[in-house]
């Protein structure tokens, strides 16, 4: 999609299967099972979607999706299956800045990869800048009991293997490109904004995980303050509505992006899906 001065796209990862009932918080089972089908397990499949935003010599990729060094439990747990950027014909070397919403393991541990030699993994993207939120950070270097599981150590570690900037709040990192701190799903995550002339493509990673989440009851059991996280989505809902911005679901395995509106009842929905 060209979108101003940008060219944008999307590349998912890879996928992962978490609990459904975890992904969809108090709405009951009877009602979110209509909408994605479980395994045996109670598990749904979910994407690791990036976007991919080109800016003249500058290649920004949202989000980096899930590690590929997984013991054998975990992997059977997760039932993580990854695809990697480089099966796309794009070289990793090409990305020249990466930022990641948070450092949940499903966001942020695809910026290394395994060695051929078994050795310990290396860099995947040799030539990326990276942009943390510093409250995030510091929450990923020190997690509460709860997040303990998502905020891998190797991962965090990892970061110190390439230039690393902190941002705070609302930052603009780039003509056109912000981003902004929420603090509902996890401390210090940031959801992205390219903006061109009025029109908006927005990332807001686990805010909105998928086009299923965009209803306001539909929130994660994962969200570390269900409360903040509402007031939170409501505000960006209602300018999302309003704007007509095109919206990037990381985790929905059918709708890229999408655009929402506010339905007969006055409650936010999907209004169509677009293509990226």
């Amino acid at each position: 999609m060209r979108f101003g001065p940008f060219e944008l796209s999307v590349h998912n990862h890879g996928s992962l299967r978490l609990d459904g009932g975890g992904m969809f918080g108090a709405v009951p089972k009877a009602i979110w099972s209509g909408l994605v089908p479980t395994d045996d397990q109670n598990r749904i499949e979910l994407a690791t979607r990036s976007l991919i935003i080109e800016a003249g010599d500058r290649t920004f990729m949202v989000d980096a999706g899930n590690p590929d060094a997984w013991p054998e439990k975990l992997r059977r747990i997760y039932d993580i299956r990854n695809f990697p950027i480089e099966g796309t014909g794009r070289d990793p070397a090409t990305i020249t800045d990466i930022i990641l919403t948070h450092l949940h393991f499903d966001h942020s541990g695809g910026i290394t990869r395994t060695r051929a030699d078994g050795g310990s993994p290396e860099i995947r993207f040799p030539k990326a800048t990276l942009y943390v939120q510093a409250e995030n950070y510091e929450t990923a270097r020190n997690p509460n009991p709860r997040e303990r599981a998502s905020y891998l150590r190797e991962n965090v570690q990892a970061l110190k293997r390439s230039p690393l900037i902190l941002t705070r709040g609302s930052q603009e990192i780039h003509p056109g490109l912000w981003v902004h701190q929420s603090d509902g799903h996890t401390h210090g995550l940031q959801w992205v904004e390219v903006r061109d002339e009025g029109r908006v493509v927005a990332f807001p990673s686990d805010m909105i995980p998928t086009s299923h989440h965009v209803p306001l009851a539909y929130g994660m059991a994962y969200d570390m303050s269900a409360e903040l996280l509402l007031e939170e989505k409501t505000e960006f809902l209602k300018r999302a509505a309003a704007g007509g911005w095109i919206i990037v679901f990381t985790h929905d395995t059918e709708v890229a992006a999408g655009r929402v509106t506010v339905g007969d009842k006055g409650r936010f929905v999907l209004g169509e899906a677009v293509t990226i």
